[in-house]
């Protein structure tokens, strides 16, 4: 109880002593909208199921956008670059997600991000049965996102607004979006919404309620970035996934493998959440929506993925504090190709550092 109480006491003396703002280079992008997008975000927009929009709005519980399948029948994971928005109610000219397709949502707000997670069932717009799914964010392998031109919009701030960095982490049965909405001198965007620890779950990265079968909008302290541990004296720590990979040097092949084998078991601590309103639901859009034609062949997937790659974290909806997690040495039971990713073994390394920026 009392690590409890100094974790939080830290996240609030971070989250607000030290000047967090929107003004901080990285909260807003200084691209355009993709092609295939509005030139902003727009409620109410023409329903069209083959759409290929890739502008995600996060605002509540009831109106929120994920990316998801353009087409039925391959993994997330082979087709990141070409997800399309799929939205709650109409808009932003995108899919709009069948009534009953989610069964439990979470939406947070907190000084650094927005943050909705929870569960459903996404054969319902595509996404095939055991698809453990994957990893998608504004970087990409070419640097232009993952979808290729998709982009974001908030508007806790009384207004939409757009931001460069967020994560989304999805499978057929398991979501969570985050949109870093603010910074400061210590946390950076890039920072808070580091999204290379993909295989690690959702319930790792993006920590907090994951209750199923319920709904909720939440005011909540941040969370540590991904992957962060503060040390006791000052300072903090990270770890880095193990991955094994191929580079061409001179027209060889040169294998190259990072990380070890210490792994934290869970992040290092579930933020407190206050002023949650309960709902029974998200609200119906009450129209009749076939989705996109959900796929049941096999995905070739057997590895556990972001439900449960990290059950230790799993969180309870609160108003205080729910602990913290030390490192410790093993393995989890995940895979890379829990996320589609052309990795070996799914294992991290802890690795102290000074501050992170």
């Amino acid at each position: 109880m009392i690590a409890s109480a100094v974790a939080l006491a830290g996240l609030v003396s971070f989250a607000s002593a030290q000047g967090v703002a929107t003004t901080y280079p990285g909260v807003l992008p200084s691209g355009t909208m993709g092609p295939t997008n509005p030139p902003k975000a727009t409620e109410g927009t023409p329903i069209n199921q083959e759409s290929e929009a890739r502008l995600v709005s996060l605002n509540s519980v009831d109106d929120f956008c994920l990316f998801g399948p353009k087409e039925p029948g391959h993994t997330i994971g082979d087709t990141e670059a070409e997800q399309v928005a799929w939205c709650t109610q109409p808009r932003n000219n995108a899919r709009v997600i069948p009534d009953g397709t989610i069964t439990a949502a979470h939406f947070v707000k907190t000084p650094f991000y927005v943050q909705i997670q929870g569960f459903g069932d996404f054969t319902k717009i595509g996404i095939t049965e055991g698809d453990y799914g994957g990893e998608l964010d504004p970087h990409g392998a070419t640097n232009k996102g993952n979808p290729i031109g998709g982009n974001v919009t908030s508007n806790v701030s009384g207004e939409d607004v757009s931001y460069q960095e967020w994560m989304e982490f999805i499978s057929y049965e398991q979501f969570c979006l985050r949109i870093c909405t603010a910074a400061n001198e210590t946390w950076n965007t890039g920072v808070m919404c580091e999204h290379k620890l993909d295989i690690m779950g959702c319930q790792f990265v993006m920590p907090g309620d994951y209750t199923p079968d319920t709904f909720d909008s939440c005011e909540g302290e941040p969370a540590y970035p991904p992957g962060v541990y503060p040390i006791e004296g000052g300072g903090y720590s990270t770890f880095a996934q193990r991955f094994t990979g191929t580079y061409t040097a001179d027209g060889t092949a040169v294998v190259y493998t990072v990380g070890q084998t210490v792994t934290p078991t869970a992040p290092y601590m579930v933020p407190a959440t206050s002023n949650c309103v309960k709902a029974t639901s998200i609200k119906a859009n009450g129209l009749d929506l076939p989705g996109a034609a959900a796929s049941t062949g096999a995905a070739g997937l057997s590895s556990p993925g972001a439900k449960d790659s990290v059950k230790a974290s799993s969180g309870t909806k609160s108003s205080s504090q729910t602990g913290t997690t030390e490192p410790t040495s093993g393995t989890l039971s995940f895979g890379a190709p829990a996320l589609g990713l052309a990795a070996t073994a799914g294992v991290v390394v802890l690795s102290a550092f000074a501050v992170l920026l």
